[in-house]
C-alpha cells in the first residue's frame, strides 16, 4: 500500500516541469547529447510487481522521471522478457505468485545478461534476517514498503551511476584507439577491428602501460606465460599483424624500443608515421 506522501512523489515526478526539477536520468542524457526532449528515453527499467495498482503507480513514477518503464506480474514473465530484451535495471518485489522474487533474482544471476544487471528488490518484509537474504540473493539494493517514490529514484539513479563507473572502467582509449575488455570490441579511426585473442591481450596490455615502456620478457611473460628466448620472433609476428590490423594511425602509436620493448607514443597532429 502507499500512503499519500507516495502519490506526491508521482504528481512531482510527472507533472513537475523538467525546467524546474530536471531528473538525473534526463540531466545525463543532456550532457551526452541525447537529449531531444521529453520523448527521448535514457534507461529501460522492468518492475516485476504483483499488485498492479503499485505497478502502474511504479510505472508512471518512472515514466515521470525520463525512464522507460514496463510491468510484470510474474518472475516467469519478467525473465522471459529481460531474456528477449534485457533492461538496465530490474525492480523485483519479493512476495510474487508463483516463482518469488528471491529465486528470481538467484536465477537471473546466473545467466549472461543478469550477471551484472542492476537488481532492487522491494518487500514488505524489514526484519534484519530479512534484509540479509535478500541481499544475499545477488539484489543490489533493498527497499521496504511502504516506500517514497523519490527515493526509490535516487536508488536508482546511484545503481545506474555505479554501472556507468565500472563500465568507464572497461573502456581503454587511446589516440582514435578504443578497447572494450568486456566486449573484447577494438576500434581504430572509427573502424571496428578484429584481433585474435593474443593480438587483444597484447593490445590491452600496452594500453594499460601506456605511460611506459614494456619490455619483451614482460609482455612474454604475462601474454605467453613462459620465459623469453632470444630465438623465438613470435612477439615480433604478433606485434607487426597487430599495427597492420589497428592501420596507419593506430598502428603507428606503437613503437619499438631497440633493446629493449615497446611503447605506446602520441602522433602529432593526430596523423600516423612509420612503424619504429
Amino acid at each position: 500500500q502507499f500512503n499519500v506522501a507516495d502519490f506526491t512523489s508521482v504528481w512531482y515526478a510527472v507533472y513537475i516541469p523538467a525546467v524546474c526539477v530536471e531528473p538525473g536520468a534526463l540531466r545525463t542524457a543532456r550532457r551526452a547529447g541525447k537529449w531531444k526532449g521529453r520523448k527521448e528515453i535514457m534507461d529501460k527499467i522492468y518492475i516485476v510487481e504483483d499488485d498492479e495498482n503499485i505497478r502502474n503507480l511504479l510505472k508512471i513514477a518512472l515514466e515521470g522521471f525520463g525512464y522507460e518503464a514496463q510491468g510484470f506480474e510474474t518472475a516467469e514473465e519478467g525473465l522471459e522478457q529481460i531474456a528477449q530484451n534485457p533492461p538496465d535495471l530490474v525492480i523485483f518485489d519479493w512476495m510474487l505468485p508463483g516463482m518469488d522474487g528471491v529465486a528470481a533474482i538467484r536465477q537471473l544471476r546466473q545467466t549472461e545478461e543478469g550477471r551484472d544487471m542492476p537488481i532492487m528488490l522491494l518487500t514488505a518484509k524489514e526484519k534484519e534476517l530479512d534484509k540479509v537474504v535478500g541481499l544475499d540473493c545477488g539484489a543490489d539494493d533493498y527497499m521496504v514498503k511502504p516506500f517514497g517514490v523519490l527515493e526509490l529514484s535516487a536508488r536508482i539513479r546511484s545503481l545506474l551511476r555505479r554501472v556507468r563507473r565500472e563500465e568507464n572502467r572497461d573502456i581503454l582509449s587511446y589516440q582514435g584507439i578504443s578497447v572494450n575488455r568486456k566486449t573484447r570490441e577494438v576500434v581504430s579511426s572509427g573502424r571496428s577491428v578484429e584481433l585474435t585473442l593474443k593480438e587483444f591481450e597484447l593490445l590491452v596490455y600496452l594500453l594499460e602501460n601506456q605511460s611506459r615502456v614494456v619490455t619483451r620478457d614482460e609482455l612474454l611473460n604475462r601474454i605467453w606465460g613462459y620465459e623469453y628466448d632470444g630465438e623465438t620472433r613470435t612477439l615480433d609476428m604478433h606485434i607487426r599483424t597487430l599495427r597492420q590490423k589497428l592501420g596507419e594511425e593506430g598502428g603507428a602509436c606503437i613503437k619499438t624500443v631497440r633493446g629493449v620493448g615497446y611503447r605506446m607514443i602520441r602522433q602529432e597532429g593526430g596523423q600516423g608515421g612509420k612503424y619504429a
